[in-house]
């Protein structure tokens, strides 16, 4: 990743150094500022936008919450994800951060490879999002004309090109893309590939991910599998039903955020698919099968 710009916000110099550090290799462009006003100033002057903060929960002046709620209810900073920094880690102090919009937590004292990998998911995260408010939406036409269509997929790159063709049939693309992206990426490594939740932490951890998933389906007992997305229209409603050959997933426990896991650089993105994305989200059976809805 080059030329991607975070601002980092701690009142402590020294924990603005370990981060600058810690991400030094990555080839990021790190600005800073020690409270809430500076980094507001620096969020709302910036030549070029910010594509995620690193923001410690208390500080003076303007303390971390403060900040995030600010930048939450402006729509210019809206889908910035933050990274919440911090030694409270009680559980109500996470759900407050996470009802406030901070989906990725660390907890002080962290290790870099902890740093790295939530960075990289939140941005990757963003990226998603983001590619969808850049594509032109020129299919809602042959949407009145369209019933039913459905896709086979096995790989990143195929769940990238679809879910960025079936946003774009929604009357919010920006928002229905992560949420595709996301239930379609979990039937590929979850259900067809068979990584679990904590393969995948440790995976995201050491950077990698994308090559076990690109090892895992040249393999001879996951070479043939393959997962598909069915979108359909009734009335107001779209319906993505996505189906993977694998053998489901304790899926109760990922419908909400869960303090217990907010620290990892996974397992939030069903709940957040269902926070942002969708008006109604069911699994079912096992699990290997869910029915995300859209409301027209």
């Amino acid at each position: 990743m080059s030329n991607i710009r975070i601002l980092a916000v701690d009142d402590e110099p020294l924990n603005l150094a370990i981060i600058e550090e810690y991400l030094s290799d990555e080839h990021y462009v790190l600005d800073t500022a020690e409270d809430g006003e500076r980094a507001w100033t620096a969020l709302t002057t910036a030549t070029e936008p910010y594509e995620l903060v690193i923001l410690d929960r208390m500080m003076p002046v303007l303390d971390g919450m403060a900040l995030l709620k600010r930048m939450k209810a402006d729509a210019r900073f809206a889908d910035v994800p933050v990274v919440m920094q911090t030694a409270a880690a009680a559980p109500d102090q996470v759900r407050e951060g996470l009802a406030a919009g901070a989906y990725y937590y660390l907890t002080k004292p962290y290790e870099p490879e902890a740093l790295c990998a939530v960075v990289r998911a939140a941005i990757e995260d963003r990226r998603a999002l983001v590619s969808a408010k850049t594509r032109v939406a020129s299919l809602e036409h042959a949407l009145v004309l369209l019933s039913e269509i459905e896709f086979r997929f096995r790989t990143l790159d195929d769940v990238v090109q679809i879910s960025n063709i079936l946003a774009d049939l929604c009357p919010n693309p920006q928002a229905v893309i992560f949420g595709l992206a996301e239930l379609m990426t979990n039937a590929v490594e979850h259900g067809n590939l068979g990584i679990s939740y904590r393969e995948k932490t440790l995976l995201l951890m050491e950077n990698d991910w994308k090559a076990e998933v690109e090892r895992r389906l040249n393999l001879p007992q996951f070479k043939d599998n393959f997962a598909t997305v069915r979108m359909s229209r009734s009335g107001d409603e779209l319906s993505f039903t996505i189906r993977d050959q694998g053998k489901g997933f304790e899926w109760q426990r990922y419908l909400d955020f869960d303090p217990t896991r907010v620290f990892d650089p996974n397992g939030r993105g069903i709940a957040m698919a269902l926070k942002t994305s969708f008006s109604d989200l069911d699994y079912q059976g096992c699990g290997n099968v869910v029915v995300a809805k859209v409301k027209r």
